[in-house]
C-alpha cells in the first residue's frame, strides 16, 4: 500500500514542479515579465500559450494525483491533445516557412512523453476498472 502512495505522491510533486516552471516560462513569455520574451529568440507564440493552458492542466492533475481521482487521467488526455494539435500546427508553420527556434520540435516532443507518461501513471493507478475492460 505504501508503494502506491509514494509513487502518487512522487508522480504528484514531479507533475507540480514541472506545471510550476511551465506557467513561469509561458506567462513570463506571454506577458513579457523580467525580459525573457527577448532571451526566448524566434518563439512560436500559439505554441507557448498551448504550454501556457496545459501548466494550468498539469497543476489540476497533481491534484487529482494527490487527492487520487480518476478524472487526473482524463485532465492528462486534454493536456496531451493540446499539445498534439499544437505540434500539429507547429509543424505546419514550419512547412510554411514559419520562423522558430529548433529546439522547439525537442521540446514538444518532449513534453508530449512526459505529458503521455503521467496519463499513463494515471490510469494504472486510478483507473483499475477501465485499465483491466481494454487489456
Amino acid at each position: 500500500m505504501k508503494n502506491k502512495n509514494i509513487i502518487t505522491t512522487i508522480s504528484a510533486i514531479i507533475l507540480a514542479l514541472f506545471a510550476l516552471l511551465t506557467l513561469f516560462l509561458s506567462s513570463s513569455v506571454i506577458f513579457d515579465l523580467f525580459g525573457i520574451r527577448a532571451k526566448e529568440g524566434n518563439y512560436v507564440l500559439f505554441i507557448v500559450w498551448a504550454n501556457f493552458i496545459c501548466s494550468i492542466l498539469y497543476l489540476f492533475a497533481a491534484y487529482g494525483f494527490i487527492k487520487r481521482k480518476k478524472w487526473t487521467f482524463w485532465i492528462l488526455i486534454a493536456a496531451l491533445v493540446t499539445l498534439i494539435i499544437a505540434f500539429a500546427a507547429l509543424l505546419i508553420h514550419i512547412n510554411n516557412g514559419g520562423i522558430h527556434e529548433e529546439q522547439t520540435i525537442g521540446a514538444m516532443v518532449f513534453r508530449m512523453s512526459i505529458t503521455l507518461t503521467f496519463s499513463l501513471v494515471a490510469l494504472i493507478k486510478f483507473n483499475k476498472l477501465l485499465w483491466k475492460k481494454y487489456s
